[in-house]
């Protein structure tokens, strides 16, 4: 679920990070456009501080000394304009564009140069002409830095830094014709060239006009129309209309100082319209920011809306199906390790004539979806087929033990029966080899009926007993046990240290020796002898058979002890193994009734000794057992 949520969900949030992207991209480009505008107008200042000294500058060369004390105050606040641009550029550098900040760096330098051009005007070798020109170039290249990475991303804002730029052009073509003929008109008629200059530069004020009337609004386009209908601008047109007659070089009776005054109002008047067209850039500018910025907003906020959204869903979704899958998973837990055991042993222990008892109903799974649902209900249908085997297994195990116990307890019968015919020969035949044969078959007869009781114990039942009253001598045991095996003879009763034990063990105790005595002949070489001790070991009494065979490997000899040990259940376990080794299940479940310990331990050098702990409640000591005789 997590992975099918999060597929749509990267989607939709690399869509969402492409539009903060996008929006980030505008205010990024809105803030740089508002220092852009602001950096501007501080050009446009010091543009028009050159200008005016342009003008003042053009108008001392021309004759009119007294512009010389204004030259000088103007000087000043042209360093200052410099200044106060260097210091916005500085403010600025980090949202301008680099291309932006190299162009007005570069433009502002050629203002610094103006020193040598002011020295020559004091020392009054400077050309009216070269002078005016080389401050034309100062101003042009700062117009021309503005155009430098100008914004193109809103179009509103893109085309009123378009007008803005087009207004500047317009201005410094009226700055420059008010500098120029201030020179004419205070030299009393136009110069070689001059006439010329004065009509490029009204055509290029034309051209500038035309072009900001179509970028511009209609209230900047009003603004400026306001610019050119006052009584200055008015009295400006006359100035020029006679500026025109002079074109053939006729005297000119127009004094500098009119001139001036009424050309710096249309400048001034012009450059207040430049402010106006660059503060409504601005907010332009700003309004573009904050647009962004609430869209920027919004965006991460429908992105982390988004991603909660899908989180949430991813939660809730997963745990619709956990829940139900935990509740299923806590059941078949419950149905391994609770309720088909118990139903097993209640079908066990049961009376085949009682008819099981009905399951408990289960309860149904938290929000569980069809397919839980179904699930769960093939677990049930698992669990009651489980049942259903485990009673007909109980069933069929019920009928093999009673089959088992049944064919035992006639075997013994039958071979007690015939024990006791042999033992009437053996007492009537006097003929020594007709003895031994019969001996034989006694020896065989034995050997029979422990196997007819091993099947009995096998089978879970108890044999007939064959009890002694009182005690009897563990070497006795011990002999009795070795009657039993086929190889008797390679049995060497070693070392048996003398105790008693209790009557009603000495049946099961010799069988379980003789069953331990016959693996050791098994599993040793034909002329290799097995050997039993017998030692009082606290208050035990321990017995070892002992045997130089082929040995058991660590992982065999824990296998056999866990069955020695009797805690296995010999019909579930006894098919599994080996039925050479079935000796082991019948000694575990006699040392189980006994309450003895067995144990196979490795032989020092080679082969297995078989260790039997016998408990003081079935032994008795020496002295005692003879005076109770």
């Amino acid at each position: 679920m997590a992975i099918v949520l999060a597929v749509p969900t990267c989607l939709l949030l690399t869509l969402i990070g492409l539009g903060v992207a996008d929006r980030a991209s505008d205010w990024s480009a809105a803030r740089g456009t508002e220092a852009h505008v602001g950096v501007l107008l501080r050009v446009q200042d010091l543009v028009r501080e050159v200008q005016r000294e342009r003008g003042l500058t053009s108008g001392l060369l021309g004759g009119a000394e007294e512009y010389g004390d204004d030259v000088r105050a103007q000087r000043e606040r042209t360093d200052k304009a410099r200044e106060a641009l260097r210091t916005a550029l500085g403010e600025e550098r980090g949202d301008l564009p680099g291309a932006a900040v190299s162009a007005l760096t570069a433009a502002e330098i050629p203002v610094a140069a103006l020193t040598s051009t002011r020295t020559d005007v004091d020392a009054g070798t400077a050309d009216r002409a070269g002078t005016l020109n080389t401050y034309t170039k100062v101003v042009t290249g700062l117009i021309d830095a503005e155009s430098a990475g100008a914004p193109d991303g809103d179009r509103r804002i893109a085309q009123g830094a378009q007008a803005l730029q087009a207004l500047a052009r317009a201005t410094e073509a009226v700055a420059l014709e008010r500098g120029s003929l201030n020179g004419v008109f205070a030299a009393g008629r136009f110069r070689s060239g001059e006439y010329l200059d004065f009509t490029e530069i009204r055509a290029t004020r034309v051209a500038a006009l035309d072009q900001f009337r179509q970028l511009a609004s209609k209230g900047e386009e009003s603004a400026l129309d306001d610019a050119f209908a006052t009584a200055a601008a008015r009295r400006v047109t006359g100035y020029e209309t006679r500026a025109e007659r002079g074109a053939d070089g006729a005297a000119l009776s127009v004094a500098p100082a009119r001139w001036w005054a009424d050309m710096t109002v249309v400048v001034d008047d012009l450059h207040g319209v430049q402010k106006l067209v660059g503060d409504a850039v601005r907010a332009r500018a700003a309004d573009t920011g904050a647009a962004a910025t609430r869209q920027l907003g919004g965006y991460l906020a429908l992105g982390a809306l988004i991603l909660a959204v899908a989180t949430a869903l991813a939660l809730f979704s997963a745990r619709s199906i956990t829940r139900p899958l935990g509740a299923l998973a806590d059941q078949a837990d419950a149905v391994a390790g609770t309720r088909l055991p118990e139903a097993v042993r209640r079908i066990q222990e049961a009376d085949p004539d009682t008819p099981l008892p009905a399951e408990p109903e289960q309860p149904q799974l938290p929000g569980s979806a069809r397919e839980i649902t179904r699930l769960a209900a093939a677990l049930r249908n698992v669990e009651h087929t489980a049942v259903g085997l485990a009673a007909e297994q109980a069933v069929l195990r019920r009928t093999s033990t009673e089959s088992l116990a049944n064919l035992g307890r006639r075997n013994q019968t039958l071979l007690n029966r015939q024990l006791g015919l042999i033992t009437t020969l053996e007492s009537q035949e006097l003929d020594p080899d007709a003895l031994a044969e019969l001996f034989e078959l006694d020896h065989l007869a034995t050997r029979m009926r422990r196997n007819a009781e091993s099947l009995l114990v096998l089978a879970g039942e108890e044999a007939p007993a064959r009890t002694w009253r009182g005690t009897v001598a563990v070497h006795e045991v011990v002999q009795s046990a070795v009657a039993e095996v086929e190889q008797y003879r390679r049995v060497a009763v070693t070392d048996v240290r003398p105790c008693q034990v209790r009557g009603h063990c000495v049946a099961e105790l010799s069988h379980l020796l003789a069953e331990l005595v016959e693996n050791a002949l098994m599993f040793s070489p034909p002329r290799q002898p097995v050997q039993v001790y017998g030692w009082r070991d606290g208050g035990e009494y321990c017995l070892a058979v002992v045997d130089q065979g082929i040995g058991m490997t660590a992982e065999r000899m824990a296998e056999a002890n866990a069955l020695l040990s009797g805690t296995g259940d010999t019909l579930l376990t006894a098919p599994a193994a080996p039925t050479r080794f079935l000796g082991h299940h019948v000694v575990g479940a006699l040392a189980a009734r006994l309450g003895a310990h067995v144990e196979l331990r490795p032989t020092p050098g080679a082969g297995v000794t078989a260790y039997v702990a016998l408990p003081g409640v079935l032994i008795e000591e020496t002295s005692t057992a003879a005076a109770s005789r």
